[in-house]
């Protein structure tokens, strides 16, 4: 029977190191996408909701009480519950530790990265889940090379300039759908992406969605980022 997942988990517990001085006081999902009025954690959370979602637990960490008094303030469009890391537990232990505060732990469910702003289908990327009978699922992402390329001919003459491709590799989109058993998989502390998913990897237990053609798609990591992102929503505006 196809389930689709109502809960999610966003990992919103890291530093932000790169996107000092926006995280000198915030937590790196509570930074504004500027043109928005509205912190990256708000659109994930509204995306979630429509996407069906009606239960997020939101794992913190740094600044916790940052992000835990804006969620607490904020009109939601589904229930959010926090849990605090006292320690750090790593990307997978996080997981771990947040999944255990879902309302059905016997249920599929999300999971995102806090530092992703996207838009596509979730309802799709299950459905693929649960036709491959996968214990996880991730979305891949092809993001553009921030470099322009070169292109030669086998004599290695230059043929033509390229700003900005798209990379030849698929990447971690930081999205994924989770079968119930997968929760026991992860570490206690740790990262996830080392040890669990390279096993299932062997096990071929571990699905990839790419993205559809023209889905948004875009990791905060830096200043820069949140430039480009206030640009490319300035474009879809237009």
């Amino acid at each position: 029977m196809h389930t689709t997942p109502t809960q999610a988990v966003v990992l919103a517990g890291g530093q932000g190191s790169r996107l000092r001085p926006y995280t000198d006081d915030r937590p790196k999902p509570m930074v504004e996408i500027p043109g928005t009025g509205t912190p990256i954690i708000g659109h994930q959370l509204s995306w979630l909701a429509a996407e069906g979602v009606t239960d997020a637990v939101v794992s913190c960490g740094h600044l916790a009480e940052v992000l835990q008094e804006w969620l607490d303030s904020a009109d939601l469009p589904l229930r959010v519950t926090t849990v605090v890391e006292t320690e750090p537990l790593g990307r997978g232990g996080g997981l771990k530790y947040a999944a255990a505060h879902l309302p059905a732990p016997d249920r599929p469910w999300y999971a995102t990265n806090g530092d992703i702003w996207t838009r596509f289908s979730l309802r799709e990327m299950a459905a693929l889940h649960t036709e491959r009978d996968a214990l996880a699922t991730l979305a891949l992402a092809r993001p553009r090379i921030p470099w322009g390329a070169v292109e030669t001919d086998t004599f290695g003459n230059i043929t033509d300039f390229v700003e900005a491709p798209p990379s030849p590799f698929l990447i971690n989109a930081g999205v994924y759908v989770f079968s119930a058993a997968f929760t026991e998989l992860l570490p206690d502390v740790g990262d996830h992406e080392r040890a669990t998913f390279p096993r299932l990897a062997r096990e071929r237990r571990l699905a990839g969605f790419p993205l559809p053609h023209g889905a948004y798609w875009r990791a905060i990591d830096t200043a820069k980022d949140l430039t480009e992102a206030a640009k490319e929503l300035a474009a879809q505006k237009a």
